[in-house]
């Protein structure tokens, strides 16, 4: 049994600390609002997020950091825009080489950097992991099966973490290319959007693939230009994430997209959600990386426009079908 602190009660974090409490580990969900945090244990329940699943009794649930940084492991489960700010109160807590597993997927938009960077800037006495891959929080608290990457730099660590978090239902692929594994996660969630367009603006499911395609070449060029490696992108995080989030409503980015080309405003898409919709930051920090890394990514500069310089969804499809052709390597 491993002792295993979530931080983040959203419905990814609230899935993870179901599905290792439900393996048998002891496990804290930290939530940083005390309300959300008695609202889980008078009803076990969590209401906003995940308000069809009836939590283990064996969670434990807080809103003391000092509390829930006691533990063997830290899944810390922030989105990507308010991690730093999060890892800031919880570095002074941390125990040297403590394992921190950070399961976010975007790019820093302030300053246009990998949440490793980020880790590495803000807890560098701690060691980092990294879960990604093609799961939707309902099926995971559920105990349906899945699979992610673990991406962790240190050999040892990331075998120690493989062996306590796969569990039953979450069957963990390990690999040592943390940036292949942070590009794929982040930009993916851009290219849903794209995808999420096209089905609203019913151009069949050969666009849909042929976006899909595309979208894993642009990928590999920001994982190679970053130093990242292609095979990483036949994994888990890349293919396997691609694949799901590019096919679904559950998807928030895919059902972002289509809400999109439905007509529907970008403010009022993101006022109508509880959990945050990460494609949508993503598109804007990877503007800069684009610009940084003189690297052609079209749809994902489309995806851009259409979110911050009001480009129609229908001039952003006619713009990638007007480009020249290229070779499938390009």
């Amino acid at each position: 049994m491993t002792r295993i602190s979530v931080i983040g009660a959203g419905a990814w974090g609230t899935a993870l600390a179901q599905a290792y409490a439900k393996a048998g580990h002891q496990v804290t969900l930290w939530a940083r609002e005390q309300s959300l945090t008695d609202t889980m244990i008078d009803t076990n329940r969590n209401t906003p997020y995940l308000p069809t699943i009836d939590l283990d009794p064996h969670l434990n649930m807080t809103s003391d950091m000092t509390e829930a940084v006691q533990s063997d492991v830290i899944l810390n489960v922030i989105p990507a825009q308010y991690l730093r700010a999060n890892l800031k109160m919880m570095a002074p807590l941390l125990r040297d080489n403590q394992p921190v597993v950070i399961c976010a997927k975007g790019i820093e938009i302030e300053s246009h950097s990998l949440l490793s960077d980020v880790f590495a800037a803000e807890c560098p006495k701690a060691k980092a992991a990294f879960l990604t891959g093609p799961n939707f929080a309902i099926e995971i608290a559920s105990g349906l099966p899945s699979a992610s990457t673990l991406a962790c730099a240190d050999a040892t660590v990331g075998n120690y973490l493989q062996s306590a978090l796969t569990a039953k239902n979450l069957r963990l692929y390990l690999t040592d290319d943390i940036i292949g594994a942070q590009v794929a996660g982040a930009i993916k969630n851009v290219i849903a959007i794209s995808c999420g367009i096209a089905h609203g603006l019913e151009l069949g499911e050969s666009a849909r693939a042929a976006l899909i395609t595309r979208g894993l070449a642009e990928i590999s060029r920001l994982t190679i230009a970053m130093g990242g490696k292609r095979d990483t992108l036949m994994g888990q995080c890349g293919v396997g994430d691609v694949m799901l989030t590019c096919s679904s409503m559950k998807s928030r980015n895919f059902s972002c997209g289509v809400e999109l080309a439905q007509g529907k405003k970008m403010d009022d898409i993101i006022a109508s959600r509880t959990s945050v919709t990460e494609g949508i930051t993503t598109a804007k920090a990877a503007i800069k990386l684009i610009e940084d890394y003189k690297i052609d990514m079209p749809i994902v500069s489309g995806v851009y426009n259409c979110l911050y310089n009001n480009l129609s969804v229908k001039d952003a499809v006619i713009a990638i079908l007007d480009r020249p052709a290229r070779t499938e390597q390009e």
